[in-house]
């Protein structure tokens, strides 16, 4: 009977669509195949279809997946199609308990961050690991076995535990190695014969002596090329604010017309600042100079000129004082991209200001091009490029020994040095701080280096102040052996965050006391010394900017200036400019947050202090060492427009116009978008507008993230993200808004009124977008509540208040 029915089962037509069809059109809704492997469930699912039935089909088990769990899983699938499912006999005698279903659609959002791929044309595997298989394929026992640190005769079972560790520590070098760059320059081809227009008005110090012959030449120079020429003389030292808007709008008055360019060679007078010690007065008068152009709405773009500020070319000794215009003109690019030209270093004395240069003064000024740093030299004009490094061979074994000196040693990155300089062969460590034995947790710190045989001095001095240095260090210097100074390691530092247009003097020479004075008495008072190495932590706000921080890049620029300066004279000096380092220092959770979902992995201090024992032994001068995700990263600087000096690191590269999440357009064409909609949706659009750029600004993927009434700082908006989402707004309206907007209007459905009245001023009134109709007073308790009143500046507050006395001459008007 079996081999009957299985004949006849092959020889004739099963027609199990029929027997599909039939049942259902009996009304069976669910086919389950109970086999081993679902085989015929396609086939099902082919007739479902050409019925247009609403039915289902699943399976019970599958290949390889045959035991209880995929079981479950099918009777799951099969309950969810409406299969009476007897729950309790199947959990008969074991805890279960029915879950309820959300009533709303799973709402899913990846938050892993993708890995970065390799750059395009980056080696799969490093000279090391090149050499290692070479070895093995050429029977090469001898490096083999130097290779991984084991005999010729060691066995198998001992190779392969020799071989993990060769291959972690392979990955963990090639980990430090993508942390590191270096600056390097660029050739650029400008016009052979360049032509200007317009007028140009030339800012010139009062000092040096040089300054006025200087500007005797340039003017001639830029007239030969087609420029009308209007000087501006400027007491450097004390000039201000004031002093110098109404310099410029003297100057501009006597055109009759608008400026097309403003050139300054205020950063030549690099004498102290009337009253400021540690401020040059050149820097200082460039502060007040962006702050009058931007009270004078000026249209005209700024360009700084420098002499010998950066190591571009060879037998450059570089001016660390100069070099502090190119950190704080990295912030001014972030900040105020709609009125920076940019930075041109031209040949330092006694090298002359020949025509062959005052050509490549006049074609940078030209433009034609996108460069915004740039160092003229005899060998032609060059623009500065921030680089990966090329992993250099150690030089020397370095190794710490004798006494280390350590500013700053008592704080957070300072105190993470001074763990790897006692792990590593210091025997006397001395730690300086303003407050010496009585900052926070020095007393733990000496016990924990004293635990790895360390002897340890805590020191209260002020690095800035020259004397107090100077008697420190008389204290170290004549001794021998362990007592003897071998290495300095400046690690002092201090933040006083404001952008540019509200910087004080106050608040700059603050932040440059202790990084720039402090490392001119530490080079002054040990040049003679027969110093290992001289250490300068830096930072990268130094090399790219960082908005809200230009003093903060003006003092780390000085650092990476003076290492080079000292490496000219014969000196040993490393300054490696880092990112935000974990576990410590200047770096609060918020911000580490902030900085992750900008793309900035704050660096572990045990990797970081390797790399630094790496680039010692490596004898280098400058280094950049960061973890950085650039396809995130590079946005957060510039919204608005590439920045040249990510042009040699691929990933960072972005669209040379636009924002990457709104297409640009101009005021008049969203003026007439805007003008077409009714009130309500005119609101909304508005709305919708500063939702998405305030989520691109954060990185968010969604605008919904940005909630219509918290205020932007609740949101997690600090300075850098400040400035980016008045960039993109700016670049979406066409509007020139200023960078305090997140604080001026501290929630998105302020802001929207705010870009209305800007772009519709004379629009018919409408309640405030996202909410019902509010009173403005509303407005005072809201900006009192967001208000950081204790490290409000001058500025600020004058701002704040001014808006208040607005919204309650509205309110008293408001019928």
């Amino acid at each position: 009977l079996d081999a009957e029915y299985w004949y006849t089962n092959l020889r004739r037509t099963v027609e199990f669509e029929t027997a599909t069809r039939a049942l259902l059109g009996e009304g069976h809704r669910l086919f389950v195949e109970s086999s081993p492997h679902p085989v015929l469930t396609a086939a099902v699912e082919e007739t479902i279809a050409a019925t247009d039935a609403m039915a289902a089909v699943t399976g019970t088990l599958r290949r390889d997946e045959g035991g209880p769990q995929r079981l479950l899983h099918s009777l799951g699938k099969a309950y969810a199609y409406g299969a009476p499912v007897t729950w309790d006999r199947l959990f008969a005698g074991r805890p279960a308990q029915r879950t309820g279903l959300p009533t709303y659609p799973f709402q899913r959002q990846r938050y892993w961050v993708d890995p970065v791929a390799p750059a395009a044309g980056a080696p799969e595997g490093s000279p090391a690991d090149e050499d290692f298989w070479s070895a093995v394929e050429n029977h090469d026992v001898e490096a083999l076995t130097a290779a991984l640190g084991t005999r010729a005769d060691t066995p198998l079972a001992d190779v392969l535990p020799a071989l993990a560790t060769w291959r972690g520590r392979r990955s963990e070098q090639a980990r430090l190695d993508s942390w590191c760059y270096r600056i390097g320059w660029h050739p650029v081809e400008l016009p052979a014969a360049p032509v200007l227009s317009g007028t140009w008005l030339l800012v010139v110090p009062d000092a040096p002596a040089d300054a006025a012959g200087l500007a005797r030449t340039v003017t001639a120079g830029l007239t030969a090329h087609g420029a009308e020429v209007v000087g501006v003389p400027v007491a450097a030292a004390t000039a201000d604010r004031g002093t110098l808007a109404a310099a410029v709008a003297e100057a501009t008055a006597g055109t009759g017309g608008p400026v097309a360019g403003v050139l300054s060679l205020l950063a030549l007078d690099e004498e102290p600042c009337a009253g400021h010690e540690a401020l040059p007065a050149g820097l200082s008068a460039t502060i007040a100079l962006i702050q009058a152009l931007g009270d004078a709405t000026a249209d005209a773009r700024l360009w700084c000129v420098t002499r010998g500020a950066v190591a571009a070319g060879s037998a450059v000794r570089p001016s660390p004082v100069q070099a502090m215009l190119w950190g704080l003109g990295g912030t001014v690019a972030l900040e105020h991209p709609q009125r920076w030209g940019g930075l041109i270093d031209l040949p330092a004395p006694p090298d002359p200001l020949d025509d062959a240069s005052l050509d490549a003064l006049a074609g940078t000024l030209a433009g034609g091009h996108d460069e915004e740093q740039l160092a003229v030299r005899r060998s032609g004009t060059l623009a500065r490029r921030l680089r990966h490094a090329v992993p250099r061979p150690a030089g020397r074994d370095w190794q710490p020994r004798g006494t280390v000196l350590v500013t700053g040693g008592t704080g957070g990155v300072g105190a993470q040095i001074a763990r790897w300089l006692a792990r590593n062969g210091a025997e006397h460590l001395v730690l300086t701080s303003r407050r010496g034995p009585q900052s926070p947790g020095a007393g733990d710190l000496r016990e924990e280096l004293t635990g790895l045989g360390t002897r340890v001095t805590l020191a209260a001095c002020d690095v800035a102040d020259r004397g107090a240095l100077a008697s420190l260090l008389e204290t170290l210097t004549p001794g021998s052996g362990a007592d003897r100074l071998t290495a300095v390691v400046h690690a002092a530092g201090t933040l006083r965050d404001s952008t540019v247009g509200g910087l004080t003097r106050e608040q700059t020479e603050e932040v440059l006391r202790p990084k720039a004075a402090g490392a001119r008495n530490l080079h002054d008072l040990t040049r003679d010394l027969e110093l290992d190495a001289f250490v300068l932590l830096s930072s990268i706000a130094g090399t790219v900017g960082a908005a809200g921080q230009g003093n903060y890049a003006a003092a780390n620029a000085f650092l990476d200036a003076l290492a080079q300066q000292r490496r000219a004279d014969g000196l040993p000096a490393t300054s490696v400019a880092w990112s935000a380092w974990a576990d410590g220092g200047m770096l609060d959770d918020d911000m580490a947050r902030q900085l992750r979902r900008r793309g900035v992995t704050p660096l572990d201090g045990e990797r970081a202090a390797t790399a630094l024992g790496q680039a010692l032994a490596r004898d280098d001068g400058s280094l950049v060492v960061a973890d950085i995700n650039w396809e995130r990263f590079a946005p957060s600087l510039s919204a608005t427009r590439r920045l040249p000096l990510l042009a040699d690191i691929p990933e960072a590269v972005l669209p040379a116009t636009g924002t990457p999440d709104h297409p640009g357009e101009d005021s008049g064409s969203l003026r007439g978008r805007l003008r077409a909609l009714g009130p309500a949706d005119r609101d909304e659009a508005l709305l919708e507008l500063v939702g998405e750029q305030a989520a691109a600004a954060l990185g968010y993927a969604d605008a919904a993230a940005i909630e219509t009434g918290r205020a932007f700082k609740d949101l997690g908006f600090d300075s850098l993200t400040a400035v980016d989402l008045r960039n993109r707004l700016n670049a979406a309206t066409g509007l020139r808004l200023p960078v305090t907007l997140v604080f001026d209007y501290p929630t998105a459905g302020d802001l929207a009124v705010h870009l209305r009245e800007e772009l519709l001023p004379s629009a018919e009134p409408a309640g405030r977008p996202g909410g019902a109709d509010t009173v403005l007073l509303d407005n005072v308790p809201a900006a009192m509540e967001h208000a950081d009143i204790d490290t409000a500046t001058d500025d600020e507050m004058f701002t704040l208040l001014d808006e208040m006395f607005d919204v309650l001459v509205r309110e008293l008007n408001t019928p």
